[in-house]
């Protein structure tokens, strides 16, 4: 399946350019955009993300949008749905998430586009449940998760196995949403 181009008021979200990889391995360098994963990502690893989420796009009918602003027509981020299938109480799931550009940030266009990554998922794709998670630390992502109106699920919190042992970031905690909500 081609990605579907998603606007909203402010932002489209659409398929992946290969110029979109240097700006996006500039911010997978950036330690603040980085700051609640266990490490920076090299300019490879960048490269390889990207052909994954093409990939995931035709296998699966979605995966992460690159997202540009309207108003200026450059990469900011991405936005967008990703297989959780990591070993955890609630995988396998489709989570909702997103990484942009610092100075993007604080400007709700992290919430904007969830809300239409949230719509695609429930209205195109027929999916029931949405989670989305992160760092028990990240005190802006637990917020845009609670602005897209989802519910911590303390119950499901956990330590990401993909985090190492004793690194501060490895507790995470759960919020979920569903169809109709």
């Amino acid at each position: 399946m081609a990605c579907p181009v998603l606007l909203t008021e402010r932002l489209r979200l659409r398929e992946w350019r290969d110029v979109d990889v240097d700006p996006f391995a500039a911010m997978n360098a950036d330690p603040l955009v980085m700051q609640y994963f266990p490490a920076l990502y090299s300019y490879e690893r960048t490269s390889r993300f990207v052909e994954l989420i093409r990939k995931r796009w035709s296998e699966l009918g979605y995966s992460l949008w690159a997202v540009e602003r309207l108003d200026r027509c450059h990469f900011i981020g991405y936005v967008g749905l990703w297989p959780a299938t990591f070993p955890a109480s609630f995988t396998p799931a489709v989570e909702v998430g997103w990484r942009l550009a610092a100075d993007q940030w604080g400007q709700g266009f992290a919430t904007e586009g969830g809300k239409a990554a949230l719509h695609y998922a429930f209205d195109s794709l027929g999916f029931e449940e949405i989670v989305s998670f992160t760092s028990a630390s990240n005190v802006r992502s637990r917020r845009v998760m609670e602005r897209l109106g989802m519910v911590r699920d303390v119950s499901g919190d956990f330590d990401h196995p993909d985090v190492p042992e004793g690194h501060p970031t490895r507790p995470h905690v759960l919020y979920r949403t569903h169809a109709g909500r």
